[in-house]
C-alpha cells in the first residue's frame, strides 16, 4: 500500500518542463466491476492489470467472506476468482467496506443473491452516503433490505433470496453506481430483469464500462439509450456469466493528473496503454484540456498531452465528474476564469468535492464562487497554502498539481491516495526526472 509519507506532505516545484512517458496503475472503475462479475461467472476467471489500492482490496476482502475463492498476484498484477455461477457460498458476512463507493453499492445487490443474512458497513462518511434510491429499488424487486439506522444509509441489512421482481426504476441524478449494481445481478435473475432510469443519469461513461465488462462475460441486454435496459434471465435459456482472461486496463482518472501536469507546467506527458482502443470516459479529460489551450495526439494504445497557453471555460463535466478536482487545480494556472457547471452529485462522493474544492482553493487567494451544481474560479494564485483532503483520494492528488508550479503548496493526510493510486507522490516527483 502506500508508503509513509511526511504529513503534511510538501510539494516541490517542478525544475524544468516535464517531457515524460508514464504509465497508471489499472482502472479502479474496470477492477471493481470485474471482481463481482467474475465472482459470479461459472468457473475460474484471470483478471490481468488488476490494481492493488484500498478500495479494490476491500471489494477482494468482502468476496472471500462471502466465500468466493480469490487469489491475488501482486507481483503481476493478477487475480484468479473462482466464480460460484451465482450462488453465494456464505450465508451471513459482516462486510467492512471502508468508503468504498462501487463496494457498498455493487455489493448491497450481489448478496441479495444468497440465501442469508448480510451487513455491510463502512467509515463515518460512508454511513453519510445516500443509498435510498437502491434500496427501494431492491426492496420493489422482492428484497428484504433496510438501513440499520433507518436513514437511507449504511449500515445495510440484506436478508438474501434473490430479487423476484422484474422491473426496477432508478433515479438517474444521484450515482451511477446504483443502476449499475442492478445490473451486475440482473442476468442472475430467474426471468431477466428490466431497468428504467428516471431523469437524467450521471456519469453515463460509468454505465457503458458495467455494460462492457458484463459483455465480455457473456452477458446479453438490450437497451433504450440510458432510459431503459433490459437483461434475459437464467428462464430464458442463459446459462450466467461464463469465467474467462479478462485484461483491465489503465486508469484514466489516474491519467487524468499527469495529463494536468502537462497543462500546467507547459510539458509533454504521454500515458502508455490508453487511447482510441479505450472504454473509459474520463479519457475525455484530455479534450477538456484542448478547449483551455493545450494538444492531443491520441493514438490506438497512448495518448499524448501537449501543455499550451491556459484559457478559462465554461464547461459540463457531469459525464467526466471524478475530473472535476483536476480541472479546478489546472483552472488555477489558466487566463480568465473557468465555470464548472452540472456536477450536483460530486457533493455526495468521499467529500463534497465542491463545497471542499471551494474552500480550499481560496487558500491560495483565488476568487471562488461556489454553486448547487458547480464551481467558478477566478486565477491567479497569489501565495502559498497547505491543503486538507478529508480523506479524498481525489482532492489530495488533484490540489498537489498547484505545488507543480507554486512554491509553499503541502499536502495534508498524503496516504489518503491509497484509496486509488498507493504510488501517486513517487510517480508525480518522477516528472522531474531525465
Amino acid at each position: 500500500m502506500n508508503p509513509v509519507l511526511p504529513d503534511p506532505l510538501p510539494i516541490t516545484p517542478l525544475a524544468k518542463v516535464p517531457r515524460k512517458s508514464v504509465k497508471v496503475p489499472g482502472s479502479k472503475s474496470f477492477t471493481n466491476r470485474a471482481f463481482p462479475i467474475a465472482a459470479l461467472a461459472r468457473g475460474p476467471s484471470k483478471l490481468t492489470g488488476v490494481l492493488d489500492s484500498e478500495d479494490t482490496h476491500l471489494m477482494r476482502e468482502a468476496l472471500i467472506q462471502l466465500g468466493i475463492p480469490v487469489e491475488y498476484n501482486s507481483a503481476e498484477c493478477t487475480a484468479i476468482v473462482d466464480g460460484r455461477g451465482g450462488q453465494i457460498p456464505a450465508r451471513e458476512a459482516n462486510l467492512f467496506l471502508g468508503n468504498s463507493g462501487t463496494s457498498m453499492r455493487f455489493l448491497t445487490a450481489l448478496v441479495s443473491l444468497g440465501n442469508g443474512t448480510y451487513r455491510l458497513d463502512g467509515i463515518e462518511r460512508m454511513r453519510q452516503r445516500p443509498m435510498d434510491d437502491l434500496l427501494q429499488a431492491m426492496k420493489d424487486l422482492g428484497v428484504d433490505i433496510r438501513s440499520e439506522k433507518d436513514n437511507g444509509c449504511p449500515p445495510i441489512i440484506i436478508k438474501g433470496g434473490g430479487l423476484t421482481g422484474e422491473t426496477a426504476r432508478i433515479r438517474g441524478d444521484i450515482s451511477s453506481q446504483f443502476l449499475s449494481g442492478l445490473m451486475i445481478v440482473a442476468p442472475l435473475t430467474a426471468r431477466g430483469l428490466t431497468i428504467e432510469v428516471e431523469g437524467d443519469l450521471v456519469s453515463k461513461p460509468y454505465v457503458d464500462m458495467t455494460l462492457a465488462t458484463m459483455t465480455a462475460f457473456d452477458a446479453e441486454f438490450e437497451r433504450d439509450g440510458y432510459q431503459r435496459f433490459r437483461f434475459s434471465g437464467l428462464s430464458s435459456g442463459f446459462g450466467g456469466y461464463v469465467g474467462g482472461e479478462y485484461a483491465i486496463e489503465p486508469d484514466a482518472s489516474a491519467a487524468s493528473y499527469f495529463f494536468a501536469a502537462a497543462a500546467i507546467t507547459g510539458g509533454r506527458v504521454t500515458v502508455e496503454g490508453l487511447g482510441t482502443y479505450s472504454r473509459q470516459g474520463d479519457l475525455q479529460f484530455v479534450y477538456a484540456l484542448e478547449r483551455m489551450g493545450c494538444s492531443v495526439d491520441m493514438k490506438p494504445a497512448q495518448t499524448t498531452l501537449f501543455g499550451g497557453k491556459l484559457v478559462g471555460v465554461d464547461i459540463d463535466m457531469q459525464d467526466i465528474s471524478d475530473t472535476v478536482p483536476t480541472l479546478a487545480a489546472v483552472a488555477c494556472f489558466a487566463e480568465g476564469p473557468t465555470t464548472i457547471r452540472h456536477v450536483a452529485h460530486i457533493r455526495h462522493k468521499e467529500t463534497d468535492r465542491i463545497s471542499a474544492l471551494v474552500q480550499e482553493i481560496r487558500k491560495t487567494g483565488c476568487q471562488v464562487d461556489e454553486f448547487e451544481d458547480g464551481l467558478k474560479i477566478h486565477p491567479p494564485i497569489l501565495q502559498a497554502a497547505i491543503f486538507d483532503t478529508y480523506n479524498d483520494h481525489r482532492m489530495a492528488m488533484s490540489l498537489a498539481l498547484l505545488g507543480l508550479r507554486q512554491t509553499g503548496i503541502a499536502i495534508r493526510d498524503p496516504g489518503c491516495t491509497a484509496k486509488t493510486y498507493p504510488g501517486y507522490f513517487a510517480d508525480l516527483a518522477r516528472l522531474a526526472e531525465a
